[in-house]
């Protein structure tokens, strides 16, 4: 794992040595996650749900989308531009709809426990890295475009309910237009 700090990129083993303490580097106070990609890899559960919504409104003359095409594609675009980019003969409020009812769709379907208990890990570090931040009595935040639903599932499958103090949902951001610290 990598992360930028002070225009520089510094890897986690560096952080955590003494002779490179991130706290002795930049005063830390918080420290924010994305869920999605950051925590863990969900790309096989949102292609799941997106390969068979699509293949339901005939997209791609009904041939299901690949996991290359989800992944140039589709993974971490906002729903906005996949309006635009994959159903663009739709209007817009229908295009809207569909992602929503998508994620709707995840919940019910995908997200479910055991099926996501299968295919998500935590990534390679994570808990030396939540360790580490406990030790520095940092906040701690995750940060997901999902519903609250899915980024709290997500969080129990990975055994981090209580390590993180707030959970904030993007969408809740973009409608209020601002970020409340934690």
């Amino acid at each position: 794992m990598l992360c930028t700090m002070g225009g520089k990129i510094w890897s986690w083993s560096m952080l955590y040595s003494s002779k490179h303490s991130l706290a002795s580097l930049v005063p830390l106070e918080a420290i924010l996650f994305d869920i999605d990609g950051t925590l863990c890899d969900s790309d096989p559960i949102h292609h799941y749900a997106f390969r068979e919504m699509l293949q339901e409104v005939g997209f791609n003359g009904g041939i299901p989308i690949t996991e290359e095409f989800f992944i140039q594609n589709i993974s971490g675009k906002h729903n906005e531009h996949l309006c635009r980019t994959l159903l663009p003969d739709w209007d817009l409020q229908r295009a809207r709809k569909f992602f929503v009812d998508k994620r709707s769709h995840v919940s019910k379907v995908n997200f479910n426990k055991l099926l996501a208990s299968e295919q998500l890990e935590p990534v390679k570090g994570l808990k030396k890295l939540c360790k580490w931040i406990e030790d520095q009595g940092l906040k701690r935040g995750a940060v997901t475009n999902a519903p609250r639903p899915n980024g709290e599932l997500i969080l129990s499958i990975l055994n981090l309910s209580n390590f993180f103090e707030t959970l904030v949902i993007g969408d809740v951001v973009v409608q209020n237009h601002f970020l409340t610290p934690i």
